[in-house]
């Protein structure tokens, strides 16, 4: 997330399997990447699409990277990420495709590991809350910590269920509309805060 005393700072993990993380793991960075105090930890090679994502868009305050197995189908095919059910409202804004290939060409690992890339995948992510990286994941941004977590838990929830609509409508699926999306975008912002407090709990549980 971004650093809520200087915004040209973000937190990250060090290097490592995040259900291992504690507090003692988390990192400071600067603007372009670079770890304040490495103390010799390994840094993550894909920190850059956190840093690239904040510089160019100062509104984000947390950013969730993930190789979502359920996302991954709607980055490698024509088929558009949309809402069909009210907790991924946030998706009628639409979630653009990262083609790497435009960035980087053909010989890449897939990988964000240099700003230049970042920097392509931010201005694909534009507006939206969710991009998606062809044969590789999925960004989601919002404007609170709480908000990305929720975002980023269902966009795989919604990835799924409209994998299995289109199975089962053979193409054929009801997709929420702008006005429903927008009154559903409103209603979840306090159930988000329930979501959160059961993550956070099952989360520090764990950590013990």
């Amino acid at each position: 997330m971004r650093h809520d005393k200087n915004p040209e700072h973000f937190l990250l993990a060090r290097s490592m399997a995040p259900g291992l993380v504690t507090a003692a793991d988390i990192m400071e960075f600067d603007r372009d990447g670079n770890a304040i105090e490495p103390n010799g930890r390994a840094l993550y090679l894909e920190r850059f699409i956190h840093s690239e994502i904040y510089k160019a868009h100062p509104e984000v305050k947390a950013v969730v990277h993930s190789h979502s197995p359920a996302v991954i189908p709607f980055g490698v095919t024509s088929v558009k990420l949309r809402p069909v059910f009210h907790l991924s409202s946030f998706l009628a804004g639409g979630a653009p495709v990262f083609e790497i290939r435009e960035a980087g060409g053909s010989a890449t690992d897939m990988l964000i590991r240099t700003p230049e890339l970042g920097a392509a995948l931010a201005r694909t992510l534009g507006s939206a809350p969710v991009a998606l990286m062809r044969g590789h994941g999925d960004v989601v941004v919002a404007p609170s910590l709480r908000e990305a977590v929720f975002r980023a838990v269902y966009t795989e929830v919604n990835a799924r269920l409209e994998a299995e609509a289109l199975q089962l409508g053979q193409g054929q699926v009801v997709f929420l509309n702008d006005e429903e999306a927008a009154k559903a975008t409103a209603t979840n912002a306090g159930v988000l805060v329930r979501a959160w407090d059961l993550w956070k709990a099952r989360a520090l549980a764990s950590a013990h």
